[in-house]
């Protein structure tokens, strides 16, 4: 990367700086790859944020089928890591799960589950595991919550066959113009679904997998309580990235903690951090981590900053810390500060091989938190951060009653927060869409087929704040 104009002796965040359009010979950004360089498997740069509110097994999936990686929060108990890790090795790397009740369930608790998915519909199923209608939330008008679904589902199940090609699927819905259907093995019985944009989907994102061609996953784990043990424990459930995370990553425990994680578990990917400068940057590598992860304070529901004045400008960090990170063969992630899909490219652009965020995604289907409406109608997710007191009472739940007041006495993030759904891009994958067709734009301006080449060939300039302001698009009349 170079600056247009020299680069300036002040810190810059993702609103400050702008890439500079290059010779190109990238035709089409279809022709970009955007494998990460970090190794880890991801094969679209995106990773989402140990967040309680969004990081779930929903999430982790669909993220995963799509080519990212979800990192799950550390403050969930080990059976319950367990059954998440294992629920996600075990999804089909293309159809998507269903959400599945009989015809003997209520209306009422089909409509609690309808907004789990994006695709807004449930598959009723026979006790022989196959499908006998479909149900919608426009399938319980005129009927009350006690109804059993077998009186108000359609019955008319059009599947589709277990082998065919995504491109083949696609297809077939729209010769019959269904945008959902089960997909069932040769005996009839269900193994997922597929709606026409996931069959298109397909055809363009390949699957973030492991060696044995499951979706990957990846957890977090604090610097307190035995932080080897329960990394070891994560490995052996078949966890593929070790994140150590704090929200001081330079400091004498931590360096002992990911020292200490990395003689438990040798063999895996494994991320520490927060960091801003390149000492940190160093110190953990030395330590024992393949990935640092860069970024104090950025967060949309951290208030690091405003409480500490403790941070630094998220573009100057990422470019700093990815410098000194190249300099010992390793990698940073950008994490946080993400608002557009113009802040990962430039995330990239700087150096990292991944940028991580979080609440970008909270206002999803697929976010951990339950779906509430408003007063209006109108449907949000609550989100927090993981500094925030809802959070240290979370994570604090096994500690006296006096040390959990005392911690709780002492915030840095926002403890509720609704993030409301966009009707039209509702799905993470919405999103995910968003983010990936603004990168690969990004590398065919600058004349990069990767992000490798985007890191050598980018121009950045600096802008004032006017100038960001003159890029944003103006949707009604001025």
């Amino acid at each position: 990367m170079q600056y247009l104009n020299g680069q300036p002796n002040y810190d810059l965040t993702y609103s400050d700086v702008f890439l500079v359009p290059s010779l190109s010979s990238v035709s089409s950004r279809m022709h970009v790859d955007l494998r990460t360089p970090d190794a880890i498997g991801t094969t679209i740069p995106i990773v989402v944020s140990n967040m309680t509110a969004i990081a779930g097994r929903r999430m982790a999936e669909t993220v995963a089928r799509r080519g990212g990686v979800v990192v799950l929060p550390q403050d969930i108990p080990l059976d319950v890591v367990e059954t998440v890790v294992s629920f996600v090795k075990s999804r089909h790397v293309v159809y998507e799960t269903p959400i599945t009740l009989s015809g003997h369930d209520t209306v009422g608790e089909a409509l609690s589950l309808i907004h789990k998915r994006s695709h807004g519909a449930l598959i009723v199923t026979n006790d022989d595991e196959m499908p006998i209608g479909i149900f919608t939330e426009t399938d319980a008008a005129g009927f009350d919550r006690f109804t059993q679904i077998a009186n108000v589902m359609s019955r008319e199940v059009f599947t589709l066959t277990d082998g065919l090609d995504a491109q083949t699927m696609f297809e077939r819905l729209s010769e019959v113009r269904l945008n959902f259907a089960p997909v069932v093995s040769s005996d009839g019985r269900l193994l997922g679904c597929m709606t026409r944009k996931g069959a298109l989907r397909s055809t363009i994102y390949q699957p973030a997998v492991d060696k044995d061609g499951r979706l990957l996953i990846a957890v977090a784990v604090g610097v307190n309580a035995d932080p080897a043990t329960r990394a070891k424990a994560l490995v052996d459930m078949g966890v593929d990235v070790v994140v150590v995370d704090t929200a001081h990553g330079h400091q004498a425990r931590m360096l002992e903690v990911v020292n200490e994680v990395r003689r438990s578990v040798p063999d895996v990917h494994l991320v520490a951090g927060n960091v801003v400068t390149e000492r940190g940057t160093i110190d953990l590598i030395d330590a024992g981590a393949d990935i640092v992860k860069v970024g104090v304070g950025p967060g949309a529901m951290c208030t690091t900053r405003m409480m500490t004045g403790v941070g630094r400008p998220q573009f100057s960090a990422v470019q700093e810390c990815s410098e000194a990170a190249r300099s010992r063969g390793k990698h940073v992630w950008a994490d946080g500060g993400v608002r557009y899909p113009r802040d990962v490219a430039l995330g990239l652009a700087a150096g990292a091989g991944n940028v991580m965020f979080g609440s970008l995604l909270a206002g999803t289907f697929e976010s951990a938190a339950d779906t509430v409406r408003d007063a209006q109608g109108r449907l949000y997710k609550e989100s927090f951060g993981m500094a925030s007191n809802r959070a240290v009472r979370n994570r604090t739940r096994s500690e006296s009653a006096v040390e959990r007041a005392r911690k709780e006495l002492f915030e840095e993030g926002i403890s509720t927060s609704r993030m409301y759904l966009d009707t039209q891009r509702p799905g993470v994958e919405d999103i995910i869409d968003q983010i990936v067709a603004g990168v690969r734009s990004s590398c065919t301006y600058s004349g990069a087929r990767s992000i490798v080449e985007l890191q050598s060939r980018a121009v950045v300039g600096v802008q004032s704040a006017s100038g960001y302001d003159e890029g944003r698009p103006i949707d009604t009349s001025w």
